[in-house]
């Protein structure tokens, strides 16, 4: 089917054979909002509109995600780095900036959650600077990751202290809802970007990098193309963290992992990682 591989070389995201009436389903209504026919007419205005494609990309994303996902990736931190980064900068071994991506952060619990647990350990009265760049390929969901609201309902995702530091709760108009406060909002900065690029738009390097259950929608390379360049991001002695689905044995040569799904760069590995 040409849409799918049309996707495929767009977005890298490899849909089999069992996943086509997923994207019959979720394409259908394109076509009605364009008053189209057939999906061989939808094909010919895709590959003609690259507006067109942002809107197919947003229509198969699947965008789940919840406060605080896979407990132990942040009890880590906790117990683990954050410890060390604060031993290293108070013996003034490393600065007290800390940059964290969080690649296909959906619509936002992620980097929100981690700018929770960043502020508590790590708060700029003592000296220290956050900074957190959140990314997806969905418009619609960096839209939602931008206005930082939600069901009350996803509330009960986030410990109780921070909620009470870091989390507004709705009146009026906005009754039923939370919203992300202005010390959490004030160090994330949103903006799309597709993975599958041959080049990403960030600059310097991370000390954290989340991509957690972004790579199951890839196939065997891409997923290996997207880990290197991802990597290439990755300050020598950072951490990625991939989905509790995701694994990377095939790329024993340039990363190991300390527990299932958390991997640290080898020590001689990759900086030329951009192919």
């Amino acid at each position: 089917m040409r849409l799918r591989n049309l996707v495929h070389e767009e977005a890298g995201i490899w849909l089999s054979q069992a996943k086509i009436a997923l994207l019959v389903g979720r394409l259908a209504k394109r076509l009605r909002h364009h008053g189209l026919k057939s999906f061989k007419q939808y094909y010919e205005l895709v590959i003609n509109s690259p507006e067109e494609r942002i809107q197919m990309l947003d229509a198969l994303s699947t965008n789940e995600t919840r406060f605080f996902r896979e407990p132990q990736h942040f009890e880590l931190m906790k117990s683990v780095i954050f410890p060390k980064w604060a031993e290293e900068a108070a013996a003034g071994r490393r600065g007290r900036k800390i940059r964290i991506l969080s690649a296909g952060c959906s619509t936002g619990q992620e980097p929100y959650s981690l700018a929770m647990i960043l502020l508590d350990h790590f708060p700029a009265a003592s000296g220290w600077e956050i900074e957190i760049v959140a990314t997806d390929l969905s418009t619609r969901a960096l839209e939602i990751a931008r206005t930082g609201i939600w069901p009350m309902a996803k509330a009960d995702e986030i410990p109780s202290s921070y909620k009470k530091t870091f989390m507004l709760k709705g009146f009026a108009d906005q009754a039923g809802k939370i919203k992300a406060g202005p010390e959490i909002r004030s160090v994330i900065r949103f903006f799309r970007m597709n993975l599958n690029e041959p080049a990403y738009p960030l600059t310097g390097k991370f000390e954290i990098i989340f991509c957690r259950n972004v790579l199951i929608y890839f196939d065997q390379r891409g997923r290996e193309r997207v880990v290197r360049r991802l990597t290439s991001f990755l300050s020598p002695d950072g951490h990625l963290f991939l989905g509790h689905a995701e694994s990377l044995h095939s790329m024993s040569d340039c990363l190991r992992s300390i527990i299932p799904t958390v991997y640290v760069r080898k020590q001689d590995a990759l900086d030329d990682t951009k192919s």
